[in-house]
């Protein structure tokens, strides 16, 4: 991207890897929420909570200010997905109507939508996109190699963004599967969750190996049943995301099922994080999505039933064993 036009809404690990992943190219915007985090932002030249020890391009505009939208000719979007529709709302008489691209995975608790959905009906005139794939965010943010996919009902805007957001060391690929890439992004959550279970529980990698595969099967057939493309979920949104997640040790859901795994409570996992493990939040309204769809998902269940304290990791599974068995 070569002008001024960015800006990133949310000063989170992955919004400030945005914003330095697009700094080489000129000023970008980041927006934070609260003006004391701006100010300790800007001043350090580091996000000191979330993106620790990688200082801050002099490109980067840190701010409060809503105002600074008003140049933006593209907005990404990092807000934690139970907080973007409340953010949204309240800076939308600031933001110009330029492409809306979420960069959040996950679905919306209050309202059961997928993200893209959400969001189009807080702003109706805008183009709203949706950027997933296996990106993590410290590696993003050191310009470490990655890709992603960009995904709108309008493809050829999407290329267009694509274009525009495309870096020697970040590679988009345009899509016009919202519903798939969207509900992908969402599910490879609650996946790494038990996939992290299942290794932090001693179960070793075939047990691995089989659960994530077989993820990758209940995840396609929601998505194939809401209207999404199959070539998605094994794109990287899909399969590229869900192996980077579910292996990761990095990844804040596969860590967070390797310590339930271990036996340590929910919440004496989550207290002491800053960032939002998402899977967490996904896991209820995905199961509501597949019930409505007529979609059995047996490994989410088992995730739900986990966090629910209804039954331990060694039973879930094997439960998920002993499930009658059928043709692959």
């Amino acid at each position: 991207m070569k002008n001024s036009g960015l800006a990133v809404l949310g000063a989170g690990a992955w919004g400030t890897a945005l914003a330095l992943l697009y700094a080489d190219n000129g000023p970008v915007t980041l927006w934070c929420r609260r003006v004391e985090q701006a100010e300790r932002i800007s001043t350090a030249r580091e996000n000191q909570d979330y993106l620790p020890g990688i200082t801050l391009s002099e490109n980067i505009e840190v701010t409060a200010d809503a105002a600074t939208f008003a140049k933006a000719e593209i907005i990404l979007t990092a807000v934690p997905t139970q907080h973007l529709l409340a953010i949204l709302s309240d800076l939308k008489s600031h933001l110009p109507v330029v492409p809306i691209v979420i960069c959040a995975k996950g679905i919306h608790i209050e309202t059961g939508l997928l993200l893209p959905d959400a969001v189009q009906k807080i702003l109706p005139k805008h183009p709203v996109m949706i950027l997933s794939g296996p990106n993590l965010a410290n590696e993003v943010a050191r310009g470490l190699p990655a890709a992603a996919t960009i995904a709108a009902r309008d493809e050829a805007q999407a290329r267009e963004v694509a274009e525009a957001l495309r870096t020697p060391a970040f590679r988009p690929y345009a899509s016009g599967d919202v519903t798939g890439v969207a509900l992908a992004g969402a599910v490879k959550n609650v996946l790494a969750l038990a996939a992290g279970m299942v290794m932090g529980a001693g179960m070793g990698e075939n047990a691995r190996a089989a659960l994530v595969t077989r993820g990758m099967a209940e995840m396609t057939r929601l998505g194939l049943a809401m209207g999404g493309r199959a070539e998605t979920f094994m794109g990287l949104s899909g399969m590229g995301d869900v192996m980077l997640t579910c292996h990761a040790a990095a990844s804040r859901n596969f860590s967070c099922g390797y310590e339930l795994g271990q036996g340590k409570s929910l919440t004496d996992i989550l207290s002491p994080r800053h960032s939002v493990t998402e899977g967490v939040t996904t896991v209820a309204p995905a199961l509501a999505l597949a019930a409505a769809h007529g979609v059995e998902l047996p490994i989410c269940q088992a995730v739900a039933d986990v966090l629910a304290d209804k039954i331990n990791v060694g039973a879930a599974l094997a439960q998920l064993m002993a499930r009658p068995l059928r043709a692959e």
